[in-house]
């Protein structure tokens, strides 16, 4: 093994697939790593998702696990400041994640000294490298709806917690300038194609057909990739190394879309995500694909003739509504993305015999951040830091936010033409307010909230964690001047838990192609990320 230091030209990243809890094994794999490759160190850990910061024994409660897969994992150590992460780490939220503590930094936050939740959508600069990120997983069922989950959680809310929501992936559909790395905890949809799918086929065979079937990842991640475009992509979920290549052409300039909701006809309300891991369903529970047929809409339009002349006669709330744009979200992609190749890099969970961690030494599309943004000549080379585009885009928005509210709707998207002048407006703002006042660096401002684990105590309890203000959540509000919607009185935090949850409205049944995990049915008939799928309940083993 040589002992010389390689030459690192740009910013030195490590990512890691899911993390499960091994922060520990991670850690050490990554400063193995490291010294074969010759590096003191990285300056950057990607964790792609399931991340479990689990704080004590009743954050496990709300993660979506039977209790028989519920531990603790590595992460109480770190929050409670035993541990401290040798590197600075990032992760988006997976399937498998303490909701309770995710919840309280929406906007992302430090879950632990040196170790960064990135939010439910995001963008932050590294140095000269500029990171979006996209937490959740695909559901087409709840893709459209409001953040309505607040504790105390039902069985539904567990679920539904975790998967993407429009609103969220719109925000990053309005960026107009070039980003350098994308991270999502499921695939972007499609992405096989542009790598050896036949391997891949080869080994998770049942890959192929949802492949075909176009439910292979995820449609917003999907959206997300093509408009951002960045040179590097990390995601995690499927539980394999997996390299891609996704090209674009070059198209010429065509204005912004008036009206993104395009393309909700392959968004269907209650379409399931055939690769969401679901633990908790019976072995012997099966389930049958009931895929929707194109005959419906075409018999439906046939029968819905009507005269001018009644028409007219009609109330204007019967009045025939506009065609629907049918473009696809995102595009065209605006001037400021250049990129035309984007590489894809899906990573496996840690175990031994696993291929879970990738170290690269990255360098920033646009080369001249390299200069701009210089590494320190002492201490970390680079820090977290906020992004003036971002912010005005979260100031956009924040407004037609809801949290914790059932019956809430979320806004309707009024096209890019629409939003352009309104983050523009925020934009000068931020200027002014944030970057004039050189307040773009990411405080580290961890403080506890719910206490730390034990020692020694029961890690499997019945009574679900208490909710709790998150200071830093506080701070970012006050840097934008939003109002703090994570935030309760403790009578109301009391009387929401003398109601109890909610009712679980799909009383174990969930999802549009079959049961609450989607397609396949019980344990035995998922998929189990280890490659197996029917059989012998590989699928719970997660």
């Amino acid at each position: 093994m040589s002992s010389s230091t390689t030459e690192v030209n740009g910013v030195r990243v490590a990512a890691e697939g899911c993390g499960h809890g091994t922060l520990n094994a991670i850690y050490a794999a990554v400063a193995e790593s490291c010294k074969v490759r010759g590096w003191h160190g990285v300056d950057l850990l990607i964790i792609g998702g399931d991340f479990q910061s689990v704080r004590n024994a009743a954050d496990l409660t709300i993660m979506s696990c039977p209790v028989k897969y519920r531990h603790l994992g590595d992460f109480p150590d770190y929050y409670a400041g035993t541990r401290t992460a040798p590197y600075l780490t990032i992760f988006v939220g997976g399937n498998h994640e303490a909701s309770s503590h995710l919840w309280e930094l929406f906007y992302g936050g430090w879950v632990a000294p040196n170790i960064y939740y990135m939010g439910a959508a995001n963008v932050l600069r590294f140095g000269p490298l500029r990171i979006a990120a996209m937490s959740g997983i695909w559901k087409g069922f709840d893709y459209r709806k409001p953040h309505h989950e607040r504790l105390p959680f039902s069985g539904d809310d567990v679920k539904s917690f975790y998967h993407v929501r429009e609103l969220d992936v719109r925000k990053l559909l309005l960026l107009q300038t070039q980003v350098d790395i994308g991270i999502s905890h499921d695939w972007p949809r499609y992405i096989e194609n542009h790598g050896d799918a036949a391997w891949l086929f080869r080994k998770k065979p049942d890959f192929r057909r949802e492949s075909q079937n176009g439910q292979l990842g995820s449609i917003a991640a999907e959206y997300v990739m093509d408009r951002l475009r960045p040179p590097y992509w990390f995601s995690a979920h499927m539980h394999i190394k997996f390299p891609a290549l996704k090209k674009y052409q070059d198209a010429a300039p065509v204005a912004p879309s008036a009206n993104v909701n395009g393309d909700e006809a392959a968004v269907p309300e209650g379409e399931a995500n055939p690769d969401e891991i679901d633990l908790d369903m019976e072995d012997d529970e099966s389930s049958t694909e009931n895929p929707a047929t194109g005959t419906e809409a075409s018999e439906s339009e046939a029968t819905n003739q009507v005269s001018a002349e009644l028409r007219a006669q009609l109330p204007a709330s019967f009045a025939k509504p506009p065609p629907r744009d049918n473009r696809t979200p995102g595009q065209p992609v605006p001037p400021g993305i250049k990129n035309k190749e984007v590489r894809f890099l899906a990573l496996d969970k840690c175990l031994p015999g696993r291929h879970f961690l990738q170290l690269c030494d990255i360098a920033p599309f646009n080369a001249a951040d390299l200069a701009a943004y210089p590494p320190k000549s002492s201490g970390p080379r680079y820090q977290l830091q906020y992004d003036p585009e971002w912010l005005a885009i979260t100031r956009v928005f924040h407004s037609t936010l809801s949290i914790g509210d059932k019956t809430a709707r979320p806004p309707p998207d009024l096209g890019e033409e629409h939003y352009l002048p309104l983050i523009e407006a925020e934009r000068a703002w931020v200027e002014e307010n944030v970057v004039g006042k050189g307040r773009l660096d990411v405080p580290e401002n961890f403080e506890l909230t719910a206490p730390p684990h034990v020692p020694g105590s029961p890690e499997i309890v019945d009574e679900q964690p208490e909710e709790y203000t998150n200071p830093q959540t506080t701070a970012f509000c006050d840097l934008l001047e939003l109002k703090h919607l994570w935030n309760a009185s403790a009578e109301e935090r009391k009387a929401r838990r003398d109601q109890g949850p909610p009712p679980s409205e799909y009383q174990g049944r969930r999802g549009g192609a079959g049961g609450r995990g989607g397609r396949g049915g019980g344990r035995g008939g998922g998929r189990g990320r280890g490659g197996h799928r029917g059989g012998h309940g590989h699928r719970g083993r997660w």
